[in-house]
């Protein structure tokens, strides 16, 4: 890995913080702390939080000392630009099921990123094979506690890890997982299941394996691969109606083992999967705690329970950095997609914008409702089994939108885009009826139908976003 090869450029300052009283400016840039150039938005964090800070700043060419005296622990109130300032570890793995590989040509060179960074999984949740770990990786999560991190296992036996991630590493990597649970770590982990590849007696056997070799683990998650029209590996494939409820019957098989076991569940299945089965989703109580919410594991149930009212709905287990700046915005590092519009309240007519999931879980959410539509939008874009709201594109939208009414309210979510902008780079700008975005919950969509609620209570402030903050994960497994 290079070091030292950017650093982090002031984009925003907080007015009457202690890094504007000292004299910062947006566009400095932030070649030092305490003399020590920081390798990440983790280093710089630790070391903007003491009573005294000597920063090193290059501003319009010159080098300039700034001294910041503040209270132990008051946030700076300098965002930066980036969470990374060395290089990102990209991945070195060959995965037949990753998205990347299966984006469309022409798309922002961005897109086309692959990480295996252990810093972006603490970071934003993003999975890592642990492929490039290092024991002075393992040395420094431990040190620094950088828990929880997110782990791709897909196959407890090493020949067929190799084979899935064609990377001989493969094969032995999961050692690091061994390794940071027997620290104390927090680890989720994934499984992208492959028909005909790591599902049926391998999906079996991989977990007796993590009950075997890996039973600290926090969580294990089940999840359909993602085949875009773009992909060029022949033995990819979406699951069968048949597939996807076999995997259902094995994750409920060793739901019941873990519980017995371990006195909990640990395994769970996507959403995507009770879907494409055509089976009913698990209570919400089983789902313990929606642990992890953000890879769709149950959260289909924590937006029903929201929708109802419930805007304390769990969900899940929070990338770690989070934990560290929770009440100290504005340096909170989010991986921001959209501001999210107020809206007009009850009394208009509202369609609501969503992928063909999405409208499979929101509609009976809206029954009986005349004056809400759920248009359910294909993904046409990406083709093959790409259903979810969160690749839906600007052209895609812009198809069915071309020609609607104008007499009616239009909601998107917000997870479809990244800092005002779809996959395809197009725009809100670029679509041809005004579109209102609203935050990827059911809590969110119930006001933004019916207005709030008569004696709303305090909801935290989404925290301030940088300029640059790590945009939507496309991820290898949808």
């Amino acid at each position: 890995m290079v070091r030292g090869t950017t650093s982090p450029r002031v984009v925003a300052l907080r007015p009457g913080s202690p890094g504007e009283r000292a004299g910062l400016r947006v566009g400095d840039e932030i070649v030092a702390v305490g003399g020590r150039a920081p390798r990440d938005v983790i280093e710089y964090s630790l070391a903007v939080d003491e009573a005294e800070i000597d920063l090193s700043v290059r501003r319009d060419g010159r080098d300039v000392e700034v001294r910041v005296g503040k209270l132990a622990g008051e946030p700076l109130g300098a965002e930066v630009s980036s969470a990374l300032f060395d290089r990102v570890r990209t991945c070195d793995n060959h995965c037949a099921f990753c998205f990347i590989h299966q984006l469309p040509p022409g798309m922002r060179r961005s897109l086309s990123l692959k990480d295996d960074d252990y810093r972006l999984s603490f970071l934003y949740g993003n999975f890592t094979t642990l492929t490039r770990f290092t024991e002075m990786d393992l040395e420094r999560v431990v040190t620094e506690r950088l828990s929880p991190l997110f782990v791709s296992i897909h196959a407890t036996d090493p020949a067929i890890r190799s084979e899935l991630l064609r990377n001989r590493r493969g094969a032995t990597s999961l050692r690091w997982l061994a390794a940071l649970l027997d620290e104390g770590i927090e680890v989720h982990g994934q499984i992208v299941v492959c028909p005909g590849v790591n599902d049926g007696e391998v999906l079996r056997d991989t977990l007796v394996g993590v009950l075997d070799r890996y039973p600290g683990l926090a969580s294990v998650a089940c999840v359909p691969l993602g085949v875009s029209r773009f992909s060029t590996e022949p033995e990819m494939r979406p699951h069968t109606v048949a597939e996807a409820a076999a995997v259902c019957d094995v994750v409920d098989e060793f739901q019941s083992v873990f519980l017995d076991t371990l006195g909990r569940r640990m395994v769970f299945a996507a959403d995507e999967y009770y879907l494409a089965a055509g089976r009913p989703f698990p209570a919400a109580g089983t789902y313990e705690g929606f642990v992890q919410h953000e890879n769709g594991i149950g959260m289909a149930r924590a937006f029903e329970a929201a929708f109802a009212g419930d805007r304390n709905a769990a969900f899940g287990v929070r990338p770690g950095f989070f934990s560290w700046v929770d009440g100290a915005p504005p340096e909170g590092y989010r991986a921001w997609r959209h501001d999210r519009s107020a809206g007009s309240g009850a009394g208009e007519r509202v369609t609501i914008l969503t992928g063909e999931y999405g409208a499979a879980v929101l509609s009976p959410l809206v029954a009986g409702r005349e004056d809400v539509d759920v248009l359910a939008v294909t993904n046409e874009y990406f083709g093959g089994n790409i259903a979810v709201a969160g690749l839906l594109t600007g052209t895609d939208l812009r198809r069915v939108l071309d020609g609607a009414p104008t007499d009616r309210r239009y909601l998107l979510p917000d997870a479809c885009l990244s800092e005002g902008r779809f996959l395809d780079d197009l725009t809100l700008a670029d679509l041809p009826v005004p579109v209102e975005v609203v935050a990827t919950d059911g809590w969110s969509l119930r006001q933004a139908l019916d207005g709030p609620p008569a004696l709303p209570t305090a909801v935290p402030a989404a925290p301030a976003v940088p300029a640059g903050a790590v945009p939507v994960r496309l991820g290898s497994t949808r």
